[in-house]
């Protein structure tokens, strides 16, 4: 006679095992650029203020812009712009229903990633 009883569940999860599908991957990379943008706000808001003071800012601004690890620095946080701004679209449409089947999920998580590193790569190149 089977067992009527379900497989006992795990007493804890151990997190650095747990294998996440693109989507889900993809949203937490949502979650935290949202918060590294919010959180280097102060760094940006600096910036642009010392454009807009005198010459003398401006090109306090630009040796401060030209230091590589600064261009480095620039470059994360240009990709987590274009990272959020991309996966807040996916979210956007899969809020209105569109794009929820499993198949067309896992292909727009692909798209955000790799649009977002390419966009990072084709602006950054331009810039640098």
């Amino acid at each position: 006679m089977p067992s009527t009883v379900a497989k006992p569940r795990p007493k804890h999860l151990n997190l650095m095992q747990i294998r996440l599908p693109l989507p889900a991957f993809i949203s937490i990379l949502h979650r935290i650029s949202g918060a590294i943008l919010f959180l280097a706000l102060p760094l940006l808001l600096w910036l642009f203020q010392s454009t807009l003071e005198s010459q003398a800012s401006f090109a306090a601004f630009q040796s401060v812009v030209s230091n590589p690890l600064m261009k480095i620095v620039l470059l994360g946080l240009l990709w987590g712009y274009l990272h959020h701004l991309l996966a807040g679209f996916r979210h956007l449409f899969l809020d209105l229903h569109v794009g929820i089947e499993l198949e067309t999920a896992r292909l727009t998580s692909m798209i955000v990633l790799v649009a977002g590193i390419v966009l990072t790569l084709a602006v950054g190149v331009a810039l640098w």
